[in-house]
């Protein structure tokens, strides 16, 4: 029964609320390590009680699990039991009355504009070969430039951005839409990339290939590169660049875009549009990144900090 629940579970996150991939493989795996859990215990979904859902969490506080983490497995089995009362599987929710722990909050971690202009030149030397070293640095400027989140750029349709848009249109998480423009460096190095990427398809297009209709195709199985193969290529660049490969990651880039724009000017209800964030207060956590770093500032660069 319980392999039934999370399969039907997981067939309505994707079905009624088009969550994505990763958050349904995510979703998965907590799931199946709570079912793990009251298995060894002689229980299925259908005989769980609170009592039982806070000694899994216990347990898991037990086995050193963060903070964030045991929040996220409690919201899936809440998630699980809401979806089972719906469906008149279960009379009751024990999930209701159990008080999570809450998720630390931390400031995400994000670069200075000098960083990002070492990791934008390193991207342009980076690669194994000319065409690797174009897409690097499109990559990279386009990530910068428009705060994508890491999935939205691999997986970017090609389509999207012909003709040298001043904007391009952008899926982002739940399947919604929003508008990014294109500052005039990533229409440059887009545009470069663009020659590049239709030459090569060309080629493997006579050689009885498939068109791709990705931005940046892949042989893989996807089509397109990878997040992970992305990833790996950020820390490259970093290492190139002179800039420490533990502090970067393209999420990191996405939190540089929001900390310089609002360093800038901008305000925090156009910085929500273009990261394409559900709720504003997702986007305040920029303005406690740009107090702290002014803070910063203010303790190593102000005149009566240094004579202290």
């Amino acid at each position: 029964m319980s392999l039934h629940w999370i399969d039907a579970f997981l067939d309505a996150q994707a079905a009624e609320l088009n969550a994505a991939e990763n958050t349904r493989l995510a979703y998965a795996r907590d799931l199946m390590d709570f079912q793990g859990h009251i298995r060894r215990r002689g229980l299925d979904f259908d005989q769980v009680q609170r009592a039982d859902i806070e000694t899994y969490l216990i347990a898991c506080s037990d086995a050193g699990l963060s903070q964030a983490t045991r929040a996220r497995r409690l919201s899936a089995i809440r998630q699980l039991y809401r979806f089972a009362y719906e469906e008149g599987w279960r009379t009751d929710n024990p999930s209701l009355q159990i008080k999570g722990p809450g998720r630390a909050k931390r400031l995400p971690k994000t670069l200075s504009e000098a960083d990002v202009d070492r990791l934008l030149a390193a991207a342009r030397n980076t690669g194994r070969s000319p065409s690797d070293r174009q897409r690097n640095a499109c990559m990279l400027e386009l990530l910068y430039a428009t705060g994508l989140r890491v999935t939205e750029l691999c997986g970017l349709p090609v389509a999207a951005v012909r003709g040298d848009p001043h904007l391009i249109l952008v899926r982002g998480k739940g399947g919604k839409e929003r508008m990014v423009p294109l500052s005039t460096p990533a229409r440059t190095e887009l545009q470069a990339w663009l020659k590049v990427r239709d030459a090569a398809e060309q080629t493997a297009i006579s050689k009885g290939a498939a068109p791709s209709k990705y931005l940046f195709p892949s042989r893989g199985k996807l089509g397109h590169l990878t997040r992970h193969r992305f990833y790996a290529l950020i820390k490259d660049i970093a290492v190139a660049a002179g800039v420490d490969p533990s502090g970067v990651t393209p999420h990191t880039l996405r939190h540089a875009f929001a900390t310089h724009l609002l360093a800038r000017g901008a305000d925090l209800m156009s910085i929500q549009a273009l990261l394409g964030h559900a709720d504003v207060a997702t986007t305040e956590i920029y303005t406690h990144v740009l107090d702290a770093r002014l803070r910063e500032l203010v303790l190593t660069h102000h005149p009566l900090a240094t004579k202290g």
